[in-house]
């Protein structure tokens, strides 16, 4: 019975602690941007939506989106498995954007009134460590 009751309380602590970080991603502000001379992209993930600018002024008066439940899940789930400490330490994996084969790529999180942020990257080639991370977010963009 010892054995049940344990079992049953760290399913139920675990299940809590989740939802604790997946209320606290509620508070988080994910920015994805990359840019070159001809190209500017940002993407801004925030409660639960996510707003496109293609402006480097901000100019464009771009509608949030709400991003479905199931979706958000998976934004979650990535960004739990991020060593946020470790984001300035990433190293790119290509170097394109050194001769314009690429647009440069960073990810800035702020959360907990903390900010992240990794070093420049090439846009579609992110360090292993966030791929699955950024490949989810650059997702809800539509192509052009």
């Amino acid at each position: 019975m010892k054995i049940l009751s344990i079992l049953f309380l760290t399913i139920f602590l675990s299940n809590g602690c989740d939802s604790a970080k997946a209320q606290d991603m509620q508070n988080a502000v994910i920015e994805y941007t990359a840019n070159t001379r001809g190209f500017y992209q940002k993407i801004t993930l925030k409660n639960q939506t996510i707003t496109v600018s293609k402006d480097r002024d901000g100019n464009d008066k771009a509608a949030p989106i709400k991003i479905s439940d199931a979706d958000w899940k998976e934004v979650v789930a990535c960004f739990k498995a991020l060593e946020l400490d470790r984001l300035s330490e990433l190293k790119a994996p290509t170097e394109k954007r050194f001769h314009d084969g690429a647009a440069i790529a960073n990810l800035t999180i702020n959360y907990k009134d903390k900010i992240y942020d990794t070093t420049g990257f090439d846009h579609g080639f992110p360090p292993k460590e966030i791929k699955k991370f950024v490949v989810k977010i650059n997702s809800f963009v539509k192509q052009e």
